[in-house]
Formats: structure tokens, C-alpha cells, sequence
């Protein structure tokens, strides 16, 4: 009997994945995942991704072991252990499902000549995304640079395929004498365990992908277009870190959103604003492989010489939640204490961050690339540099969130800013997201001295936004 070893990466599931059900057709199936720290260098993922890998982990190998399998767990190279695997003898195939990451991309050039040269059959499949890269080009051949007109075309395009059900009578070939277990990968925080109540918060794994889904679908979506901009209202779906973690494909989210619309007609703003969003991703993604540099540098080469400041004490208030300005603050506490930030809230501390502090746009994706159990390679790195002014279809530079009038406009109950930072919750609402504008009586009221319970602002917001104005003039003279 054929064995085929299936490499999971990105796709810690079941269902929905072609190449394991080829893999199943051919015969037994070895699943395998290889915590690659080694290719993945920088990229190796964060202490909140990590926590959320073990959970993911811990869930794809009950669901294996439900059907009779065991996921064999291993650390290293993947090229290195595969190799050692192949050399066996008892391994005819190995299956994946295509990555488009720069590190990722290199390592499976490197699988398929591992396995060529030692007779074994490499077979990638489609990856995490509704159509692959080099299916989607403007009428010059060449990769969209802008949002719009990709999403336009992508949705004019073929639909995305329909989910692959998981093969019922999967045969799992015995697993590896020599295997990792869960607990010697290490990826659980320890000493502090400060993701302790997390589990309270989520529930990684493709049965809780699923019923993130179903539950947004059923409950949430009828507000989305305008409840999505409101932190305090849950309106988003929160299917981020399921995705990250390929728990569940888009194409599920796709034609599951399909069907609600078809079902319910009514809804279609608000699906098909739900379903951009996933063409945000998607379009991260495809930008992300056709400019692989995007991670690192500046998609527009005129922001290498940007006069960033860098200022390490500023850095670490907006790190820490402590920049005077409490929608912002509230926005990274939460992040802090959760392992997510909302999407609104993303944009504005990230605004502040790169236009109001003007510290590197790289230091703040760091930081997210940590902290968030979604941290995607693409998302991340394409949507600072959007917010930062230099990415492609980006936000013009110009254009500076007002974290006061951000405040306002979106948590205007002050339900958000009160959760996340509690010292402020006594005050008036018309003080809530300027404090310092606060009578004395005000403050001395709800408890709360400024500079003592809670920070001043950092920056003068007029001043913060007029040195940014006159850094991004020195680039556009150069």
C-alpha cells in the first residue's frame, strides 16, 4: 500500500484540503507538521501565535486521533526531517498545500528537489487563498497595485472552487517512532503564563473556525457594514486568527457568506462588505508574492529616507498603553490582555505610532507580529505600510487619524475606552478622549490626577501632526 506523508502548514484542518484528500485516494496517510523555526527566521512566529498554534495543534490531532490517526509532531529544518524520513524507503509521495510567504516559497523549492532527487512524488496544492496569484493581473499581465480594481476583478473571476469534504475512510499509516510531543515544542508562555484566561476568549481549531463562522453569519452579520467600525459593538467576526492558522479556507468563508446572501437577499451590503475585507487579505496575500520585499521595505521607494525619529521612551508608552490618549490606549491594552485588537482600532494606534510618534512602521509590525494570535505575514506587513503612507494603495501620508475624533466618532458611549482603561471610566463623556481638557473639579471628581492615575498625552496632537507634515515634505523634495 502507497504512503503518502501530508505536511500540514498553514492548514490545520481537515476539511477543504485537496491535496489530503488525494493523498487519502492514493492510500495511507501520514500527517505530519514541522515546527520550522530554522527557514522561518524572522518570521518565526510571535508568543501570541504560538499560544494559539498549540491550541490549534492540540485540536487538528484529537480531531486525526477521532478518526483512528496520530499527527506526528516534529521540530527543526522540515527539508532536513523530511529527508531523514524519505530515507526510509516506505514513503512513495508528500503532499502539501502551496504557501506564498518569501521563506515559505523558498522552502518548498527545496522540498521538491529533496524529493525528486530521492524518487518521491511532491505535490503542492492551491493554498489559503480564493484564487492564486498568477490568476489575477490587470489587462498589462501585470499584479494589481490597488485594491479596487483587484477586488473588482476577483469578483468578476471564476468563483472560488467548492469545499473538498474530508475522505470518511482515511487510512493513517502508524505513526513515527521517533516524534515530538505538543509540550516539546514549548509553545505555551511560562513563567508568566499570561495568556492563562484565553481560553476563556477563544477557541482555536476548525471546530470553533466553524462556529465562529455560523454564529457571525447568524447573529452578527446584519450590522456589519456600520457596526464593524465600533469596537465596543462585537459586530466583526473575529474569523482572523482562524484563518491565519488555515482552520478554516476562505473559500468556506466565501460560499458560506454566499449562501446566507442567497437565502437572504436583504443582506447583501452587508456581505459584500464582509467579503472585501476577505479581499484585503486576499489582496495582502498576492502582494505580499509578487513583491516579496513588501515585508521589509517600503513599496514606495521614496519612504527609505524618511526622517523616522525612533524614539525608544515613546515606543515603549505606546507598547505599554500609556500615551495620554485613551482610544489608542485602549486599543493596545486590549491587545495586550486578549491577543487582538479590533480592526478601527488597528488603524489609529498605528496611525499614532508612524504620524504621530514617527517611529518606524516596522517597529509597530514587530510588535503586532508578537502580540496578535492572527499575525499574518501578509495582513501585517501590507497593512502598516498602508497606514505608514508607503505601501501600495496606501492611505496618503497626509492623512493623519485624529485619536480624539476617532474617539468620538466611534466609541462617542465611551463603552470601549472605558473597558480597556478603567481609571477613566468616571469621567464625563465630553472629556473621555481629551482627559486634559478636563475642569479640575472634573478629574478630581472621577478620582483620576493626570500625570499620576493616568498618563499626559505623549505628543501635542497639532504639533505631532505639523512634524509629520514637514517629514513627509523632505521626502517628497528628495
Amino acid at each position: 500500500m502507497a504512503t503518502t506523508i501530508y505536511l500540514f502548514r498553514s492548514d490545520l484542518r481537515l476539511t477543504d484540503l485537496p491535496g489530503l484528500a488525494a493523498a487519502s485516494r492514493a492510500g495511507d496517510v501520514l500527517p505530519l507538521y514541522v515546527l520550522d523555526d530554522t527557514n522561518a527566521g524572522e518570521r518565526a512566529l510571535g508568543a501570541a501565535s504560538r499560544w494559539w498554534l498549540h491550541h490549534s495543534l492540540r485540536s487538528l490531532a484529537d480531531t486525526i486521533a477521532d478518526s483512528g490517526g496520530t499527527l506526528n509532531l516534529l521540530q527543526g529544518d522540515t527539508n532536513a526531517r523530511l529527508r531523514d524520513l524519505l530515507s526510509s524507503g516506505n514513503i512513495d509521495a508528500v503532499h502539501c498545500s502551496r504557501a506564498y510567504s518569501p521563506w515559505e516559497v523558498a522552502l518548498e523549492a527545496q522540498l521538491r528537489d529533496t524529493c525528486e532527487a530521492m524518487g518521491v512524488t511532491f505535490k503542492r496544492y492551491p493554498g489559503p487563498l480564493l484564487h492564486e496569484p498568477e490568476h489575477i493581473a490587470n489587462q498589462s499581465g501585470e499584479p494589481f497595485k490597488v485594491f479596487t480594481p483587484f477586488w473588482r476583478h476577483c469578483c468578476r473571476a471564476e468563483a472560488p472552487s467548492q469545499p473538498v469534504p474530508f475522505p470518511s475512510r482515511t487510512t493513517w499509516a502508524d505513526p513515527l517512532a521517533q516524534r515530538s510531543s505538543l509540550d516539546d515544542l514549548a509553545l505555551l508562555p511560562r513563567k508568566p503564563d499570561w495568556a492563562a484566561h484565553w481560553p476563556e476568549l477563544w477557541t482555536p481549531g476548525e471546530e470553533g473556525a466553524r462556529n465562529t463562522l455560523a454564529h457571525f453569519l447568524r447573529e452578527r452579520v446584519s450590522g456589519y457594514a456600520k457596526g464593524r467600525d465600533h469596537p465596543a459593538d462585537n459586530a466583526t467576526s473575529r474569523l482572523s486568527p482562524h484563518l491565519r492558522f488555515g482552520e478554516i479556507s476562505p473559500r468556506q468563508v466565501w460560499h458560506a457568506a454566499r449562501a446566507c446572501l442567497q437565502q437572504e437577499p436583504v443582506l447583501e451590503e452587508q456581505i459584500n462588505k464582509f467579503l472585501a475585507e476577505l479581499g484585503w487579505r486576499e489582496f495582502s496575500y498576492h502582494l505580499l508574492f509578487h513583491f516579496p520585499d513588501i515585508e521589509q521595505a517600503p513599496f514606495k521607494a521614496q519612504f527609505e529616507d524618511f526622517p523616522w525619529l525612533g524614539d525608544e521612551a515613546l515606543l515603549k508608552a505606546w507598547q505599554r498603553g500609556q500615551t495620554g490618549y485613551p482610544v489608542v490606549d485602549a486599543g493596545m491594552r486590549e491587545l495586550w490582555h486578549t491577543g487582538y485588537m479590533h480592526n478601527r482600532i488597528r488603524m489609529v494606534t498605528a496611525s499614532f505610532l508612524t504620524k504621530h510618534l514617527l517611529t518606524h512602521w516596522r517597529a509597530g509590525e514587530r510588535w503586532f507580529w508578537d502580540t496578535l494570535v492572527d499575525a499574518d505575514p501578509a495582513s501585517n506587513a501590507c497593512s502598516w505600510q498602508w497606514v505608514a503612507g508607503s505601501g501600495a494603495d496606501a492611505a496618503p501620508y497626509f492623512r493623519i487619524f485624529n485619536p480624539v475624533t476617532q474617539g468620538e466618532k466611534f466609541d462617542a458611549g465611551g463603552s470601549y475606552v472605558r473597558r480597556w482603561v478603567p481609571e477613566l471610566a468616571d469621567l464625563p463623556d465630553r472629556y473621555l478622549h481629551k482627559p486634559w481638557e478636563a475642569p479640575e473639579a472634573a478629574l478630581r471628581e472621577a478620582g483620576i490626577t493626570l500625570g499620576k492615575d493616568y498618563p499626559e498625552p505623549v505628543v501635542d496632537h497639532r504639533d505631532a501632526r505639523e512634524a509629520a507634515l514637514a517629514a513627509y515634505q523632505q521626502i517628497r523634495k528628495g
